[in-house]
């Protein structure tokens, strides 16, 4: 029978082959799209982003996941324990702030018809690229730290002062240090969450009184003008909601791992829910936004035009 760490290290094998494949196909459909000439969406430099962030949270463990799911242990030296951690945190950083700048920027553009807010409308789409920089700039900096602390597996030194990871291990004596990191980390992942979360709120609040207005003026014109916000609204939604379900129980567990002594699977579970997002959301879009869809006609026809 197999043992339940090696099969969930299968598992996220699986899960990384099939995340990757979704976002690196939503990767080369808006980058085709660019370099042809095709007019895309401000909000299309989101999501390739999210893909982008995706990409990296899957690749920088599914890599050593799968490696131990065959039997290849303590694959990771020293430095390639450091890289892979920290490509792995800056990767999760990213997600969740990418996630917090889709979610925002589409509270912005179904925002009531107000002055205030179409002049914001007016001049979001220049922030983005900038955004997009500082959301990278801050997260490897904030996660330099890991480049200093994690050792390889292997490290020499008294065992009641590391904490392992399986694949890496940190010295925990310094608890100032550690406890200093720990709130570096959590702060701004709080931020996120609470603005997420208030974020869903406004918009819910929004479709609602959209939902009601168009049942009090039922005009085909009406509802062919409302209905692809409303459907980009839902899609956000829905991604958010996601996000914020599989966030919530990989905090909770990892929570948990900080205040026991750390087995396999704990670390195979959390590794298993923090890539469920970046797994699930590329289907997500293209199943739920139209506009991604017909990208991709568009992409299959100039192919075609090309032989």
């Amino acid at each position: 029978m197999i043992p339940v760490d090696r099969l969930l290290g299968i598992v996220i094998f699986f899960q990384t082959g099939i995340g990757i494949q979704g976002n690196v196909s939503l990767i080369y459909l808006f980058s085709f799209l660019f370099f042809t000439g095709q007019r895309l969406r401000p909000i299309d430099l989101i999501l390739t982003q999210l893909a982008v962030a995706n990409s990296l949270l899957l690749l920088s463990r599914g890599v050593v996941e799968g490696l131990a799911a065959l039997g290849l242990e303590n694959v990771l030296d020293d430095i390639g324990c450091k890289i892979v951690f920290y490509l792995h945190r800056v990767g999760r950083g990213l997600s969740l702030s990418t996630t917090c700048l889709l979610s925002g920027f589409q509270a912005i553009i179904i925002s009531p018809h107000k002055p205030r807010w179409i002049q914001l409308k007016a001049i979001v789409p220049r922030y983005i690229m900038p955004s997009i920089l500082l959301c990278w700039i801050f997260h490897m900096l904030q996660n330099i730290i890991i480049l200093i602390k994690l050792k390889g597996p292997r490290g020499t030194g008294n065992i009641s002062e590391t904490k392992d990871y399986a694949y890496c291990s940190v010295n925990v004596t310094d608890l100032i240090s550690v406890s200093l990191h720990g709130l570096v980390i959590s702060l701004p992942d709080a931020a996120c969450m609470a603005f997420l979360s208030f974020n869903t709120g406004y918009k819910v609040c929004l479709l609602y009184k959209h939902h009601k207005r168009v049942q009090r003026v039922r005009t085909d014109t009406s509802l062919h003008r409302a209905f692809p916000e409303t459907r980009a609204t839902q899609m956000i939604l829905l991604l958010v909601s996601i996000f914020l379900t599989f966030y919530l129980l990989n905090s909770i567990l990892t929570g948990c791992m900080k205040s026991m002594r750390v087995s396999r699977w704990m670390i195979h579970s959390s590794d298993f829910l923090a890539a469920c997002f970046p797994m699930v959301s590329p289907f997500v879009l293209i199943k739920s936004d139209p506009q991604i869809m017909r990208y991709y006609s568009t992409v299959q026809r100039r192919k075609k035009s090309t032989y």
